[in-house]
C-alpha cells in the first residue's frame, strides 16, 4: 500500500480503478468532458462537471474512459446518504499495534497524487458531506481535514467529476455547491448502431441473433423514452444466455422475455402500453399544494382555496 507524510502525519491511499473501460459512441460528451479538464493558461484552472443521464446509460464509464485519455489514475468514490465528511477525506484506522491509521479516501488519493476523482452519484449526498468539499472545488483547491488535523493542497493534475441520477432517493444540492459543479454534461440514450457495439463489447460471447434481439427491445424502449438502458440489456442477455446453456432447446426469444419480465417486471413486456401508461398518470397528478392535505378545497382554511 503506498503512503504519504503530510505534516508528519502519515496517510495510507487507496488504490486507482485498475479495470480497463472503454467508451463507445456519442463522441460529443467525451469531447466536452474532456474540455472540462483542460488548462487554457498558466493561472486558468480545471473546470468539475456534473454528468448526467439516466442510471446505466455510462456516466461512470465515460469519466474513467476520458481519464484513461489522460493517461492518468481514476479513482471511484462511491456517494452515499450515508457518507460522511470524513469518509471523503480520511479516515481513523485502528492498526495492529494500537495505534491510528489514517487511510485517505480515494477522492483524496485523486487529490494527492494528481488522479481524476470520480464521485458516482454525488446527489445521494447530503449537504453536511458537500460542505466539506467547497474548498477543493473551487479556486483554493484544497480540503481539510479535522479528522487528521492537517490541510492538504490539491496536486496541479487532479481533476474531478461527479455523476448524477435522479430519483426519490437522491438530494437537492445547494447552490453554492451546484455553482462549483459546472459545467452539466449530458449523456442520452445510444442510437442502434451504437447500442450493438457496446452490447459486442460487453458480451463479446453472445450470438448475433440474441443481440439483435437486445438492440431492437432497447431501442423500442428508448423510442417510448422509458428508462431502460443498455445495463439492463446486458444483464437480459446474461440471464437468458445462463438459461441457454442450462437447456438449449429452449427459443432464444422466449427466453429473453422471461429475462426481461423477471429483471423489468412483467410491465416491460408491452412497452407501448407501459408509455401509454405513464403518460396517463403523468396527466392526472393534481395540482397538489400543502393546504390540499389537510383542509377541503373550498375550506376557509385552505390558504389556497382562493387560487383554485
Amino acid at each position: 500500500m503506498k503512503t504519504t507524510v503530510i505534516d508528519n502525519v502519515t496517510l495510507n491511499l487507496s488504490h486507482p480503478l485498475a479495470m480497463p473501460v472503454e467508451w463507445i459512441g456519442q463522441a460529443e460528451p467525451l469531447r466536452q468532458l474532456s474540455a472540462c479538464w483542460l488548462t487554457v493558461a498558466p493561472d486558468d484552472l480545471p473546470l468539475v462537471p456534473r454528468i448526467i443521464g439516466h442510471p446505466g446509460v455510462g456516466k461512470t464509464t465515460l469519466a474513467i474512459a476520458a481519464g484513461r485519455k489522460r493517461n492518468q489514475d481514476v479513482y471511484i468514490m462511491q456517494c452515499t446518504a450515508d457518507t460522511r465528511p470524513e469518509d471523503l477525506l480520511i479516515t481513523p484506522v485502528l492498526a495492529q499495534n494500537g495505534t491510528i491509521a489514517y487511510h485517505a479516501s480515494p477522492l483524496l488519493s485523486a487529490v494527492l497524487c494528481g488522479g481524476i476523482a470520480v464521485l458516482d452519484e454525488g446527489n445521494r449526498m447530503s449537504e453536511k458531506s458537500w460542505a466539506s468539499l467547497a474548498g477543493l472545488f473551487d479556486n483554493r483547491r484544497m480540503a481539510e481535514s479535522i479528522i487528521a488535523g492537517i490541510t492538504i493542497n490539491a496536486h496541479p493534475d487532479f481533476r474531478a467529476a461527479v455523476t448524477m441520477n435522479e430519483d426519490s432517493s437522491t438530494f437537492e444540492i445547494p447552490d453554492y455547491i451546484m455553482s462549483r459543479l459546472q459545467p452539466g454534461i449530458e449523456i442520452g440514450f445510444p442510437d442502434h448502431k451504437d447500442e450493438l457495439r457496446i452490447l459486442q463489447y460487453n458480451l463479446p460471447f453472445c450470438d448475433e441473433e440474441l443481440l439483435a434481439i437486445a438492440v431492437n427491445y432497447l431501442q423500442e424502449a428508448h423510442g417510448f423514452d422509458l428508462p431502460y438502458s443498455v445495463r439492463d440489456g446486458i444483464n437480459a442477455l446474461r440471464f437468458t444466455l445462463k438459461q441457454k446453456k442450462g437447456d438449449p432447446s429452449l427459443s432464444s426469444e422466449e427466453l429473453f422475455r422471461m429475462s426481461i419480465s423477471q429483471i423489468l417486471g412483467q410491465e416491460a413486456l408491452n412497452l407501448k402500453t407501459l408509455a401509454q401508461k405513464r403518460a396517463l398518470a403523468g396527466e392526472r397528478l393534481p395540482s397538489m399544494n400543502l393546504g390540499d392535505f389537510f383542509f377541503g378545497d373550498n375550506s376557509e382554511l385552505n390558504p389556497d382555496a382562493e387560487d383554485k
